[in-house]
């Protein structure tokens, strides 16, 4: 094929871009929607999600509290997918004593995620029974953000302390997102 037939077929360098990930003139993935969804992303690429769980890291120790922090930000109008990060911010778990039973922070942090992924309120705040897999313990925040959902937990403290480091990383997601 010659240059100028390839030239042709490349339409200004649709057929580049097709090539390289980003879509055509015709694409439904170039709707606003779609627009605010890939900044976030981009955004929570650069760092974002590391910021905000360097944030409750810090909030925990101010507390002296340990446990597990987790940041997640789902794209559209209702939770459908997720991308997020967790550190563990002292202890994953908590053994178990004579006098109390253990506790996986890492699960319950997920299990208040779960709860405000389904509900979109914050953990504990349902306005339902728990469902199976959920215990209904406050601790993680949910917030609309500009194109999705910020969803941040903290397991590990006592309920009024997991809101707390919650919403010192859902203060850094929200300047962005």
């Amino acid at each position: 094929m010659t240059a100028a037939k390839e030239k042709a077929l490349n339409l200004n360098g649709l057929a580049d871009r097709a090539q390289n990930g980003f879509p055509g003139p015709l694409s439904p993935a170039l709707s606003p929607q779609a627009g605010k969804e890939r900044r976030a992303r981009r955004i929570l690429s650069c760092g974002l999600m590391d910021k905000a769980l360097l944030a409750m890291k810090q909030r925990a120790e101010e507390l002296n509290v340990t446990g597990v922090a987790l940041v997640a930000y789902a794209p559209g109008d209702t939770v459908q997918s997720w991308t997020s990060k967790m550190v563990v911010a002292g202890n994953l778990k908590r053994e178990p004593t004579e006098t109390k039973h253990g506790s996986n922070f890492l699960g319950i942090a997920y299990s208040k995620a779960a709860e405000m992924a389904d509900t979109l309120k914050n953990s504990g705040n349902a306005g339902r029974a728990p469902l199976t897999g959920e215990y209904g313990w406050e601790g993680g925040v949910v917030a609309r953000g500009k194109a999705g959902f910020l969803i941040v937990a903290f397991s590990g403290g006592v309920s009024a302390d997991d809101v707390k480091i919650s919403q010192a990383g859902l203060a850094v997601l929200s300047t962005q997102l």
